[in-house]
């Protein structure tokens, strides 16, 4: 196996791990991934977790951390905008509402950045 594909296959084991970790399907927006986060920081936050504060420690780090790979994994997504992967791909209704799943109201990417920009 060359580098390039060890590289890969870590990378994606440590994706996988991180949205088990963050309770993730196979397919997430990016809502869900911020929800879920929210949720298991709330319930794992050693001010309000009942249980073992080292293991709520332990917890929130074990979060965070894949919370921050998830993300990177977004941010750093490769969009193609050749002619051909676009005629290839959906209408321009079905990436609309793509995107929102993926988005909706974040502020810099979704709805909420429109209506900001459209005010201001």
């Amino acid at each position: 196996m060359q580098e390039r594909d060890k590289v890969g296959n870590r990378r994606y084991e440590e994706i996988e791990k991180a949205a088990k970790v963050l309770g993730l399907h196979d397919t997430a927006t990016m809502n869900e991934i911020k929800e879920n986060y929210r949720k298991l920081m709330i319930r794992w936050h050693p001010d309000i977790c009942r249980e073992n504060q080292k293991k709520c420690e332990e917890m929130v780090r074990e979060i965070a951390h894949a919370y921050r790979i998830i993300i990177d994994y977004c941010n750093n997504y490769e969009y193609s905008f050749r002619r051909e992967d676009i005629k290839r791909a959906r209408s321009y209704k079905e990436y609309e509402e793509w995107w929102h799943e993926r988005f909706g109201d974040d502020p810099i990417w979704g709805e909420g950045n429109r209506r900001k920009n459209a005010e201001g």
